[in-house]
């Protein structure tokens, strides 16, 4: 009976509740969601393709302050175009040199020789004194003809051109005393006519004012050997002899490749250097003339 009256008390009790159920669990439910749906409503995008948006948007990276852009655009080193074409060209380029490369590197063109400052020049020599330096005979004259070659082989001194001085006489006319005794002082007042030819291996010419045109001042000294169809000064000389040339003059230009020069004053000195016991020896002073023709490009 107690049993009985239970269950139809738990009976009336759910009868009681089942109406009122479905209302108090809305009821619940409003509650707990409203402060949910309040912040849903705050952080949620309005709409869908905002939300799409969103989601499908890159990265962006963090907010730069303002100074530093400022400070990084002024600092940045400008790209124009000439260095980006001399970038993309350096690192694009196919034909660009690389430093691995030793065959592509480039090299330098090789450099043109010139010839060397030169001149022939056709001579000519007389004399018309002599003195007693180192010599004894006083009563000789001597003429002389031939080819000189001048090179600029030894730079500049003391504001000069330093030339190589090389001297070929074909001809050779000596002057000189008939009848002489055997230290080669005159015996008769006749005179005869001694043919020769000389050589000059090595000489030097100092010339200044080489660039000019016009008053080119120059000196000279040679040496060299010359020979006699006989025995000259004395009987009792020898046929060859040793020469020393000294004398200055002037140069001046006729045209591009042609200069005339003149000798104002000249020594020819010659003897045997005693290598016969009879050494006379002889200095002639005497006067030159010359045409020089300038070899390689012509002057300017």
């Amino acid at each position: 009976m107690f049993v009985s009256s239970f269950r139809q008390n738990t009976h009336r009790f759910a009868r009681v509740l089942r109406p009122n159920r479905f209302a108090i669990l809305a009821a619940l439910i409003a509650l707990a969601s409203a402060p949910g749906k309040s912040q849903q409503l705050q952080t949620t995008p309005a709409t869908a393709a905002e939300a799409l948006s969103l989601l499908t948007a890159p990265s962006l990276p963090a907010a730069v302050p303002a100074d530093s852009q400022t400070e990084n655009i002024t600092t940045a080193p400008a790209e124009t175009p000439a260095t980006i074409g001399a970038w993309s060209d350096s690192n694009d380029s196919p034909d660009a040199p690389s430093s691995a490369d030793p065959e592509a590197a480039v090299t330098t063109p090789p450099q043109t020789k010139h010839p060397v400052e030169s001149e022939i020049i056709w001579e000519g020599m007389a004399s018309y004194g002599n003195y007693n330096l180192f010599a004894i005979e006083d009563m000789t004259k001597l003429y002389t003809s031939g080819i000189e070659y001048d090179r600029h082989s030894w730079g500049y001194f003391a504001r000069a051109q330093m030339d190589y001085v090389a001297e070929i006489l074909p001809f050779v006319l000596l002057v000189e005393p008939a009848k002489s005794d055997y230290w080669g002082n005159p015996q008769s007042p006749n005179r005869k006519l001694v043919p020769g030819l000389a050589i000059t291996p090595i000489g030097l010419r100092m010339m200044w004012r080489s660039n000019k045109e016009h008053f080119k001042p120059y000196i000279l000294i040679k040496g060299g050997m010359i020979g006699f169809t006989q025995k000259v000064l004395s009987n009792e000389a020898s046929y060859e002899d040793f020469t020393l040339q000294s004398g200055f003059g002037v140069q001046t230009k006729l045209t591009r490749r042609v200069d005339l020069r003149l000798g104002l004053w000249g020594d020819f000195h010659f003897s045997n250097a005693y290598i016969v016991p009879s050494d006379p020896g002889t200095d002639v002073m005497n006067a030159s003339w010359g045409i020089s023709y300038h070899l390689g490009q012509p002057r300017q």
